[in-house]
């Protein structure tokens, strides 16, 4: 047994002392960043490319999207047809076609992709490739039909379409298989990895201020230079979030997708234009972050915000439970149809009209100040946290959704001050007279005793404002919880699991075709993207089972955390 342990651990022991010798010798990777020249917008990094396709290629999420109606409508969409028209002109240009195939032929395992025009779609691809691999793709076999260049010393080839003017070049260098839609792209890059001293994209600031602030590589890294991508026209058009307000106060932005089985989680920084004169934490940061520990498990979807104004405040109390009511309609996309009778028409939407006040004599009437508006703009909010779930009725049809609002400060609230003042607001829409405006003592909590379950109760400086007596009763059993999150400026969650079948319900409701006056013809309506109702946006991600995401701010940066949490 001895001898076996003392050669066991010479054993160790040398193959320790070589992987030493083999890390000395061997230089470590270099990043792809430096054979990158400057001018790119969109900057995009792969630790496994290859991986990542192959992983895409045989997912159920894959074969569901490409199967669906959604991916139908979006194959007509504006954007799908500009795409398409790109690909049409680069296999014009290559004499190969970009499709699936020739993707996986040219997908190495470390990769990158650098966008310079978003417009007519300029590249540089990179990818680690075994030269035996890359003289097996179409695109060396091909290379007869191109013309031969160099640069740095480095063989390449160009191919020019006379008719869209478009340019694809691509060269193996080593173990790299390099492809560009601009000559110039290619032979800058051919020079840096030859060696040549020049400025790479790692010098911009905007690349360089960004990876600075970001944390560890996660498997795909995107950096953007928002300050020259937001006015830009293309961008404005086709960017689905249209947030573009929000982002234009951003100079650039890097996101690192870190992946797992179980879950996706993505940490994104984004770098302030201007930094905050001073360090923006501070005790509302602390509250927003203490109010998620009142969230109860089986919450359908949360809201954790800092800094909330009293408008906003006030808003979230009066849309969300005193008094919702309709906003204005959004602008119709449809062509107005022509009406042959002279006579006035009601709709649907007549159901809100109130018939007992004369519309003059309402209008005439001047609006009183609220006396809850005017609590919440006397009292600091220093954070707010709105808590939603959904519950079908007995007959399973109708899906009501049950909300509650916590508004936190950093003094007590009067709890007979905020009963008057809710009392005043409900009064002219729930009665006519006192009906149904006594408050009676529940556990822990006072109810309207009326037909309707409005709750409030007021523990010290948490103001807690429900429409369901169970959620009250959830939201008040946590408040002894230690909190267990760091300051935070905003935080959300969804369990999408668990709402996944009333939403369906709620969206089909909603969504459903309207019928024409007629009778006969039905008016078709889907959004840009998704086919039938907003339901099938679910189905698309139906192996989502949550998602929650929380932002962190600093005087120069923005930090944000969205975390995927999966079923399957």
């Amino acid at each position: 047994m001895k001898r076996l342990i003392l050669i066991l651990s010479a054993l160790l022991v040398s193959v320790g002392m070589g992987w030493a010798g083999y890390r000395a010798v061997t230089p470590p990777e270099t990043p792809l960043a430096k054979f990158v020249p400057t001018g790119s917008l969109v900057y995009l990094e792969a630790k496994d490319f290859s991986s990542l396709l192959r992983e895409w290629n045989s997912s159920p999420q894959k074969r569901l999207w490409v199967g669906s109606d959604n991916y139908e409508v979006f194959s007509r969409s504006r954007l799908f047809l500009r795409l398409k028209g790109a690909s049409d002109q680069f296999a014009a240009a290559a004499g190969v076609r970009p499709d699936m195939d020739f993707l996986t032929q040219v997908a190495g395992a470390h990769s990158v992709f650098a966008l310079y025009d978003i417009g007519k779609l300029q590249f540089l691809y990179i990818t680690y490739l075994p030269s035996a691999k890359s003289i097996e793709t179409t695109l060396w076999q091909a290379r007869s039909k191109f013309e031969p260049r160099n640069a740095g010393g480095i063989d390449f080839y160009l191919r020019r379409d006379p008719g869209s003017e478009r340019e694809v070049a691509f060269a193996v260098a080593g173990d790299y298989l390099i492809l560009a839609t601009r000559e110039d792209l290619m032979a800058g890059a051919l020079e840096l990895i030859s060696g040549k001293q020049d400025r790479t994209i790692e010098t911009e600031p905007w690349y360089a201020q960004s990876t600075a602030a970001a944390g560890p590589q996660g498997d795909l890294r995107m950096v953007l230079d928002l300050k020259t991508l937001v006015p830009n026209g293309y961008f404005r058009t086709y960017w689905v979030e249209q947030n573009i307000t929000d982002l234009s106060q951003y100079e650039a932005a890097v996101s690192d997708l870190f992946r797992s089985r179980k879950q996706y989680r993505d940490e994104r920084v984004l770098i302030r234009k201007k930094a905050l004169e001073s360090d923006p934490s501070g005790e509302s940061f602390a509250q927003a972050a203490d109010l998620l520990r009142l969230v109860p498990e089986n919450s359908g979807v949360y809201q954790s915000t800092a800094n909330p104004t009293a408008d906003s405040s006030f808003a979230l109390l009066e849309t969300k439970l005193l008094a919702p009511h309709l906003g204005p309609a959004p602008a119709s996309q449809i062509a107005p149809q022509v009406e042959l009778t002279s006579g006035e028409q009601g709709s649907r939407s007549d159901f809100e009209t109130r018939i007992d006040v004369s519309p003059q004599a309402a209008s005439a009437s001047p609006q009183p100040l609220s006396a809850l508006k005017d609590l919440l703009e006397k009292t600091p909010i220093l954070a707010s946290l709105a808590v939603e779930s959904t519950e079908r009725d007995s007959a399973g049809v109708f899906v009501r959704i049950h909300s509650a609002i916590v508004l936190a400060t950093s003094s007590s609230w009067d709890d007979k001050v905020v009963r008057a003042a809710v009392t005043d607001f409900v009064r002219p829409a729930f009665t006519a007279s006192e009906l149904g405006l006594g408050w009676t003592q529940k556990n822990g909590y006072q109810q309207l005793d009326g037909l309707w379950n409005l709750n409030v109760s007021v523990r010290d400086k948490y103001l807690v404002v429900s429409d369901d007596p169970a959620l009250m009763e959830s939201l008040l059993a946590n408040v002894s919880r230690n909190p267990d999150r760091k300051p935070l400026a905003y935080a959300a969650g969804f369990n999408h699991h668990q709402e996944r079948d009333n939403f369906v319900r709620f969206t089909t409701l909603i969504d459903r075709p309207i019928v024409s006056t007629a009778g006969t013809d039905v008016a078709e309506q889907q959004p840009k993207f998704f086919s039938q109702n907003m339901a099938s946006l679910s189905a698309a991600l139906g192996a989502v089972s949550a998602e929650r995401i929380e932002s962190r701010s600093e005087r120069e940066t923005v930090r944000q955390t969205v975390t995927y949490e999966w079923s399957q």
